[in-house]
């Protein structure tokens, strides 16, 4: 399915009154997960200020050991800190990764942001390398625009 046919279905997710958020961000990943061949974990961390860490949030694929993340540390916690889109086309040539499987060759992490302030991202692990494109980056931004509509 493409970008395209996908924000539809996005959008009616996030405007579907009878299921809560985390029903909702659960059904996004579910949907970029299955939708797209190369996004094999999807998920949404969420961001503490006060203590400076990320919490996972609602995610689809293989379960994973990192559930709280501290700003600054692997691809997240390097996103928490500097507000920007970051695209991992070879995770074992970066130095600050953290390692969640064996299967995972790439990443890409997108900021999601409510009322001007970094509130979290969604971050999307692929068994390809070097599979995310520009295209990716703005899907997610749009996905990431509906999901601050929740907050």
């Amino acid at each position: 399915m493409t970008f395209q046919e996908l924000k539809p279905k996005v959008t009616a997710i996030t405007s579907n009154n009878s299921l809560t958020r985390d029903e909702k961000l659960l059904i996004i990943c579910q949907l970029l997960n299955s939708s797209i061949e190369y996004y094999n974990w999807v998920g949404f961390y969420f961001a503490n200020h006060d203590t400076k860490t990320l919490h996972l949030g609602p995610y689809v694929g293989a379960e994973t050991d990192h559930t709280v993340i501290p700003f600054g540390k692997g691809i997240c916690g390097q996103v928490a800190v500097s507000n920007d889109n970051f695209v991992v086309p070879d995770v074992a040539a970066q130095d600050n990764y953290i390692a969640c499987s064996f299967t995972v060759k790439s990443e890409i992490v997108v900021p999601l942001f409510a009322n001007g302030q970094n509130i979290g991202q969604i971050d999307i692990d692929s068994h390809v390398i070097d599979p995310f494109t520009e295209a990716d980056e703005r899907f997610l931004e749009f996905v990431n625009e509906e999901v601050a509509k929740l907050y």
